[in-house]
């Protein structure tokens, strides 16, 4: 069954290249048949990092996003959509121009959106004009950063208040902080997260890539519930 996940958040720096990063060494290192989409032109970083399994996105332009959906019908695939901030107008205007949701639905395409979040109040508030818009519609996962924050009762006070109507589809999931320095060490070396936890030429140390195991596993913990849940929807769904 193919998937979507947009990998996004309107605030800057949430953290979500690092997610779409890691969302899509989890999709390679459960075998699944994946493809990346690297939507933020001014880094490109899903791309330098995966550049084997990504291609980039304009979302200005539908016939560049028309490949999102295109993907994800040709053949069962995780389709991987790296959002730089500020864009969610651009999407919005393609979902409904074009009756994304509806196709998806009919198609049975599940849509799932990660949407990144530190501590700030911005993040709350944007959170809630992302919920007022489309808690109904697409399955929501917060992604509480805790690399980017510590307090966020104020972000799950929000998403349990959303998530009180058993219409909507809203999880929220906890991204662990990877220590700092080893963080820096990936990035600099632009390592994919296999590398940096599979090669010692890539300049961490054997302590540095245990620490990333570690991390990635803990990760990998919180994506399983997503996965398992949204394909358990989806299968209630078809038998109704």
């Amino acid at each position: 069954m193919s998937m979507i996940h947009f990998v996004g958040g309107e605030k800057g720096g949430v953290g979500k290249s690092v997610m779409a990063r890691l969302l899509s060494q989890y999709c390679l290192d459960k075998g699944m048949q994946y493809t990346g989409l690297d939507a933020d032109q001014s880094h490109s970083t899903t791309t330098r990092y995966y550049k084997d399994f990504t291609q980039a996105l304009q979302l200005d332009r539908f016939e560049s996003s028309d490949a999102i959906m295109e993907l994800a019908l040709e053949q069962d695939q995780q389709v991987v959509v790296d959002l730089p901030a500020q864009s969610q107008k651009f999407l919005d205007r393609w979902i409904d121009d074009n009756g994304v949701l509806d196709m998806c639905e009919e198609m049975n395409v599940p849509l799932v959106y990660w949407y990144l979040v530190d501590d700030s109040p911005d993040s709350q508030l944007l959170l809630e004009r992302f919920f007022a818009k489309y808690k109904y519609f697409l399955n929501c996962v917060v992604v509480k950063n805790e690399g980017r924050g510590s307090v966020f009762s104020d972000i799950e006070a929000l998403t349990t208040a959303n998530q009180q109507d058993e219409l909507t589809r809203i999880q929220s999931i906890t991204l662990p902080a990877l220590h700092a320095s080893t963080m820096f060490k990936i990035n600099k070396n632009e390592l994919s997260f296999w590398a940096a936890t599979n090669s010692s030429e890539g300049g961490l140390s054997l302590m540095e890539r245990q620490r990333t195991k570690v991390w990635m596993r803990k990760a990998y913990a919180e994506f399983d519930k997503v996965f398992g849940s949204v394909t358990s929807s989806n299968s209630d769904a078809l038998m109704d």
